[in-house]
């Protein structure tokens, strides 16, 4: 938004030329920026600035696009709007109306369009990574590949079906089990994308929940995190009543950070049970779970850090009854101390390496929701059982592969998408 040092006005349909001839008076060399004055309706001098010509289909929405570099004043952008607004057939676009446009004239896909939303929104590195690549198209392609050996498959069917009395056509045992064997192997191909990481665990941060016992330094610990007062801290059992979120970024990577009530069996009043419940809850829905308390209370967790807290405390007080034992030492994962900042730099370690095994390798590109639950029906409908009559039966085989391609259409909007393309433009800002 303006005041900028440079602004850059779109306009893309029949009439960008036009809008162009208006303010320039002319029509510039296509694809060459051109220095012009420009000028309203009335020959009122508005601005000199930069104009770049594209005429389509070979733009980004595929329509004839104009572009005018404005120098980016408040005063200037909105007086060029408005001789723009003047001109018959223009008008303002809407929030994410450039890339729809580019969609629904085929220059982009849906997956294509989803990426390209989410590079928008991106505030960490492994965010930008995941989005560029869906923008660039690694989902679309690989739709495309499985798209292709469907193709195959039905092709060979159509011929059993249709022109099994032609000489040259294979009939029979042979075409069934080659269905057969073809769909399995697509759908072993699919499985290996349904096992990635989804993508919203990028886009919407992995969750890190701090839990453990009333008093175990949980509170310190976020706080220390942060790097601010987020949560009260008090020797006071049961001072945090509910859970506090923060969003971080370790390495690139974006975290949902909580702090929860401290755990115990008999609570004070009943905020306090409501508030362990929603702790527990956390828990079970945590990715990675910092646990701060005894090792052997440890909830089951398949990525829990158990740590050994107040290290500072247990260490000057020795012979007190903080000072753990041999056994549960062996057990913690490691000492720290969020006061002094002892072992920070391992935590931080070890909850970076926890958050890279949840997320896609380099190179992989993972799903959304909305693609991962069309993946998964294509994969239904490939899944045959090998003794049923199902499997023998080629018309049957035959049509399981063709609402099979229709769910992978699905993910890139070449079917049953329009309910959903206001929702996913939205996202866009004015101008994109």
């Amino acid at each position: 938004m303006p005041p900028a040092a440079i602004a850059v006005v779109r306009v893309s349909g029949p009439e960008a030329g036009v809008a162009l001839k208006t303010l320039a008076g002319r029509l510039p060399e296509a694809r060459r920026a051109s220095l012009a004055d420009l000028h309203d309706s009335a020959g009122t001098p508005l601005d000199r600035a930069l104009l770049l010509w594209f005429p389509g289909p070979a733009t980004a929405t595929g329509e004839d696009l104009a572009e005018v570099h404005l120098h980016g004043g408040r005063a200037v952008v909105a007086a060029v709007e408005t001789a723009l607004g003047a001109i018959p057939g223009l008008r303002r676009a809407e929030a994410g109306e450039f890339t729809r446009r580019a969609f629904l004239n085929g220059r982009i896909d849906l997956a294509e369009a989803e990426g390209l939303a989410d590079l928008l929104a991106a505030e960490t590195e492994s965010q930008r990574i995941q989005a560029l690549g869906m923008a660039s198209g690694h989902v679309s392609r690989a739709v495309a590949g499985w798209q292709d050996r469907l193709l195959t498959l039905m092709a060979g069917a159509e011929a059993e079906l249709n022109f099994a009395d032609e000489d040259d056509v294979e009939v029979g045992d042979a075409v069934m089990r080659r269905l057969r064997e073809g769909m399995e192997s697509l759908g072993r191909a699919l499985d290996e994308w349904l096992a990635r990481p989804a993508a919203e665990v990028i886009s919407e941060g992995l969750s890190v929940v701090i839990a453990g016992p009333p008093n175990a330094g949980k509170s310190t610990l976020i706080n220390a995190l942060a790097q601010r007062e987020l949560a009260i801290v008090s020797p006071v059992a049961g001072t945090t009543r509910d859970v506090i979120e923060t969003p971080l970024a370790l390495d690139g990577i974006a975290m949902r950070f909580s702090d929860t009530a401290g755990i115990r069996d008999e609570a004070g009043d009943g905020v306090e049970a409501i508030g362990i419940d929603r702790a527990k809850a956390a828990i079970e829905a945590a990715d990675i779970l910092l646990w701060l308390g005894r090792p052997s209370d440890a909830p089951e967790h398949p990525r829990v850090i158990r740590i050994a807290a107040q290290a500072d405390r247990w260490r000057d007080e020795a012979g007190s009854e903080r000072v753990p034992d041999a056994d549960a030492v062996a057990r913690w994962d490691l000492a720290l101390s969020a006061m002094t900042g002892e072992g920070m730099d391992a935590l931080h370690r070890l909850i970076v390496e926890q958050a890279r095994r949840m997320l896609p390798r380099e190179g992989e590109a993972a799903l959304r929701q909305r693609q991962r639950s069309a993946l998964v029906e294509a994969r239904q409908w490939l899944d045959i059982m090998p003794q049923s009559p199902e499997a023998e039966d080629l018309i049957l085989l035959a049509e399981r592969l063709r609402l099979a391609g229709i769910a992978l259409d699905r993910i890139t909007g070449r079917a049953g998408v329009e309910d959903m393309l206001d929702a996913l433009f939205g996202r866009f800002c004015i101008g994109k």
